[in-house]
């Protein structure tokens, strides 16, 4: 069971940290060990959950462990106001969508580092190669946040927190099989010798897998297989007292099967992504002012492939970021706190894709760069006991697009009834990406996107927290979405349809779009005695094209998750979970139509000796065939059966 919250994006003080004490300021913190404790981190700083007003959800490990999934987009999807769509089974293209933006409007957050590919259509990330591997702590913030995160999170953040050691020696293991020749394992080993601590894990996965295109009634389909490695790991030395140094990375190496827009065909694609992180921390004035210097590193490259051509490499990208930052906190009084920080990014790309035949030479790549930079600052405060309010503001500078300056404030109000009531208005934006300006498809007069927005949320416990009511209720408005706008190619008299060099092209991208989305959140969590868990969560998102009133593609306006889960006496867990997803469109017309569905999973677990356990799970329990992508297959029934260890 995952614990659906509705908290602040906004970072406040608590009286969880002592007097004159701030906050650390960095958004892969450790979790908290405090018992009842629970502490968010994508808001740049650990911030009591209480004290929050945007919504937010947090899966800790015992909720990964518990739902047993593979990917990362597997857990999200269980929470409310998210959708996804993926062309295919694992490792192909994965898009997750939060409260209906678009998947290149969230920002992806490992270990502190925010990852995007700048060689991408839309500069976004790809969620296809994402596994759990050892992340200890998975939080989604939803709602625009570019007030501590800059571009690109209009529709929220999903941030992933690895494992930190918590003993001196420790270690873990999972290793899992089942349908489609499917094995995943996974390992991490870490501890803490004297002022170092120190941690590092890794993941192998393979699968057969299923055809990327769906086989047609009476067809049968050649499978495409997937296989992804990835290693993580993170180490923190204290060099003096308030004084350390950390370093973080994260390697992944994925390899995808693919088919063609006919059929099937034997492509394939390889996709690597690397983080890397260094920071000083420096605490002054016995902590009251804490200090984090930091450089991030991210590179992402991909390559498509088609053996069946003389010249096999059908596409070749690259895409970097170069990240500089401060951040600080200071606790002004006991009931003050302020979060402040600049950064510099840096991004480049390149992108060719190669002629089948080898008497035409390779052209030069398309290349790309772009740098902004960002200052920031946020106020916290507890006015009254118990009410919260919090501002922030923004402003970026973009070498191309000058400057921006955004705002948010917020405010939580937790009563001694168990009621707490939350309300927030915040602002995001987006830059086109380098793909969109500098590809022979790219316009250099884009605009950014533009959001705005604001929810108010209702939380209440009832009998000794055994039962927790909750509804959010958001609006967000979108300006200057940028759109492809295709060419009556090769005869248009349209200027942006001939490249600078005079050549007619297919067509351009251009701000053309508004968007708006509204919906409800809902969630409920029940918990009976000292075994049975039930919890659910349901969504009505409407997002939609202002202009045309059509629905935005691959978004369902309804969607709900419910779970159950059971500890017996003699050590068995057994627990069930059931997605229905309410139809959707697939293209922008509307005029194809991906019908609902519902998935049934099951899933148990026992202790054995020694921290051992066996689990074993079934997947699309009744074998529902659906689409989440038009012609792109989905999972059918998978049986799998595993043994995990924690020492």
């Amino acid at each position: 069971m995952f614990r659906p919250l509705i908290v602040s994006s906004l970072f406040l003080s608590t009286s969880a940290f002592a007097a004159q004490v701030a906050p650390v300021p960095d958004a892969a913190t450790p979790e908290s060990t405090a018992a009842g404790t629970i502490l968010v981190t994508a808001t740049r700083a650990p911030t009591e959950i209480d004290r929050l007003a945007s919504s937010v959800t947090v899966l800790d490990k015992a909720a990964i462990d518990r739902a047993q999934d593979i990917g990362v987009t597997e857990l999200l999807i269980r929470t409310p106001g998210l959708s996804m769509s993926r062309n295919g089974g694992y490792g192909t293209t994965t898009s997750l969508r939060i409260r209906g933006a678009e998947t290149d409007q969230t920002v992806v957050v490992i270990d502190g580092v925010k990852l995007n590919d700048p060689s991408s259509t839309g500069g976004g990330f790809n969620f296809a190669n994402l596994l759990v591997s050892d992340a200890s702590r998975i939080e989604v913030l939803r709602g625009p946040q570019s007030i501590l995160w800059g571009s690109q999170a209009i529709g929220g953040v999903v941030n992933v927190v690895t494992a930190a050691p918590q003993k001196d020696l420790e270690a873990s293991f999972d290793i899992e099989a089942g349908s489609r020749e499917t094995v995943n394992a996974r390992a991490g080993l870490g501890g803490k010798t004297g002022p170092l601590a120190w941690r590092i894990g890794g993941n192998i996965f393979t699968t057969e897998g299923i055809s990327a295109i769906a086989a047609l009634p009476g067809q049968t389909a050649e499978r495409d297989g997937y296989t992804n490695r990835n290693l993580a790991g993170r180490a923190e030395l204290e060099i003096a007292e308030g004084v350390s140094l950390d370093a973080r990375g994260y390697y992944s190496r994925g390899r995808v099967e693919i088919d063609g827009f006919s059929g099937d065909t034997p492509e394939y694609s390889l996709n690597r992504e690397f983080v890397g992180y260094a920071g000083l921390n420096v605490d002054l004035f016995d902590g009251r002012l804490r200090n984090r210097f930091a450089y991030g590193y991210t590179d992402t490259d991909r390559d498509s492939f088609n053996p069946t051509r003389a010249r096999p490499q059908t596409f070749d990208a690259a895409g970097k970021n170069k990240r500089l930052e401060y951040q600080g906190s200071f606790a002004i009084t006991d009931k003050w706190n302020a979060l402040f920080g600049v950064e510099n990014e840096r991004s480049n790309f390149r992108s060719v894709s190669p002629a089948g035949s080898l008497s035409v030479p390779v052209p030069d790549p398309i290349r790309g760069k772009a740098e902004i930079t960002g200052v920031y600052g946020q106020l916290s405060g507890e006015l009254l006991t118990g009410l919260t309010v919090s501002g922030g503001i923004r402003h970026d500078d973009h070498k191309t697009y000058g400057g921006k300056t955004l705002f948010a404030g917020g405010a939580a109000w937790a009563l001694p009834t168990g009621t707490v009531l939350r309300a927030s208005y915040s602002e995001g934006f987006k830059a086109p990406s380098l793909y969109q300006l500098y590809s022979e498809y790219g316009n250099t007069g884009l605009a950014p996107e533009r959001a705005h927005g604001w929810e108010a949320g209702v939380e209440q416990r009832l009998f000794d927290d055994a039962l927790t009511l909750a509804a959010t209720w958001f609006e967000r408005k979108t300006k200057d979405q940028i759109d492809f706008n295709s060419c009556d190619f090769p005869v248009s008299t349209d200027p942006l349809c001939v490249t600078p060099g005079g050549d007619p092209r297919f067509g351009y991208y251009i701000n053309v779009a508004r968007t708006d989305a509204k919906g409800l959140e809902a969630t409920a969590s029940l918990k009976l005695g000292e075994g049975l868990l039930v919890d659910g969560n349901y969504s009505w998102i409407k997002a939609e094209n202002s202009d045309t009133g059509q629905w935005l593609p691959r978004r369902p306006r309804h969607t709900a998750n419910a779970s159950i889960s059971y500890d017996w006496a003699f050590g068995l867990t057994t627990g069930a979970a059931i997605r229905w997803a309410g139809k959707s469109y697939d293209n922008v017309s509307n005029s194809i139509r991906l019908d609902d569905y519902t998935l049934v999973d099951l899933r148990a677990e026992l202790p054995i000796e020694g921290g051992t356990r066996l689990f074993a799970r079934v997947e699309n329990l009744f074998d529902e065939d659906y689409r989440t992508v038009n012609r792109y297959g989905t999972l059918g029934r998978s049986f799998y059966l595993g043994l995990r260890g924690r020492f």
